[in-house]
């Protein structure tokens, strides 16, 4: 799922030879191969939380592991923020309270691989609006012919969770847009990190209640920290690696495969095995992104690519 801190902005690859090119490319891929693998493991193995302490608290664990994190390296100075700062990192800790908690519930009601599917809308959204090319006219369609295939009405088809893979992209596509304000007002991850700890402060009394209504069995703890550190922990700090090695264009491709992990994960995981309708709605949406990238315009330098949170995703 893609539910986690910003991705930090890098500098473009430096030029070097041949040889050593391919050396770099083989660890960016296998940085960012492991980076997606990680996010959606985590996110499958927060889940298996959810009998003992729900989505909420599984978030609300995230929400601590993501804060703790992005303090240590982000290091925001707190007391020289502005209000013209701080109004963009309060509403940045909504969003991504808000995004989390929905994701996670959806990834309840309606399985990982469909929940991280729907949330993708979200940045593909984005990225789609920014053009006004033909191609990218027959990627939205082809993404919003994934997205009939996947909400298709069935007896059983859920459409609350639907909605709230829904609300996540939406979440997820005001999460990108507030990360772009809170990067040009702070520098390096300040604002990311301001955002995360305010959002932990937010879930720090809806930790307390739901510890204390649901305890958590030392099983459930363990898995709820688990889904923090490996889908905000350890994507974070290997996009820290990444960005400074692969170009944004590859990193884009890259990102979008992460409803394909997710569904693989989930299945593999989870046992949450889906039908071919589900796996060709997946596989519209991962096209329509990656036609997207693949077809973009080459531009002068390169330029760290969409702020992903990182959810499970």
């Amino acid at each position: 799922m893609q539910g986690a801190p910003a991705r930090p902005t890098a500098p473009a690859p430096p030029a070097t030879g041949a040889r050593e090119r391919s050396g770099v490319s083989v660890a960016g891929v296998a940085t960012m191969a492991g980076s997606g693998l990680s996010n959606q493991v985590g996110a499958a193995i927060g889940s298996l939380a959810f009998p003992a302490i729900g989505p909420v608290g599984v978030v609300a664990v995230r929400q601590y592991v993501a804060a703790a994190v992005l303090l240590a390296v982000g290091r925001p100075k707190l007391r020289s923020f502005t209000w013209r700062q701080w109004w963009p990192v309060l509403l940045l800790a909504v969003v991504f309270a808000t995004m989390n908690l929905s994701l996670y519930t959806a990834v309840d009601r309606v399985g990982l691989g469909l929940a991280v599917t729907l949330e993708f809308l979200g940045p593909l959204a984005i990225a789609l609006a920014a053009t006004r090319r033909r191609v990218d006219a027959c990627c939205a369609l082809l993404a919003t012919a994934g997205v009939v295939t996947l909400m298709r009405p069935q007896p059983s088809t859920d459409y609350l969770g639907m909605g709230l893979g829904l609300l996540a992209a939406a979440c997820w596509a005001s999460y990108i847009l507030l990360n772009r304000t809170v990067g040009s007002r702070l520098p390096g991850a300040q604002g990311s990190a301001a955002a995360a700890m305010v959002s932990a402060l937010v879930f720090l009394p809806v930790g307390i209640v739901v510890a204390v209504h649901r305890p958590p069995t030392a099983q459930a703890a363990g898995c709820a920290v688990a889904a923090g550190v490996l889908s905000s922990a350890v994507p974070y700090l290997a996009d820290l690696f990444t960005l400074r090695r692969v170009p944004a264009p590859v990193f884009g491709l890259f990102m979008s495969v992460n409803p394909v992990l997710a569904a693989v994960v989930g299945w593999v995981v989870l046992g949450q095995g889906l039908g071919g309708p589900e796996w060709a709605g997946i596989a519209a949406v991962v096209g329509a992104n990656a036609l997207g990238i693949l077809t973009a315009r080459p531009r002068c330098g390169h330029r760290a690519p969409t702020p992903s949170k990182g959810g499970g995703g």
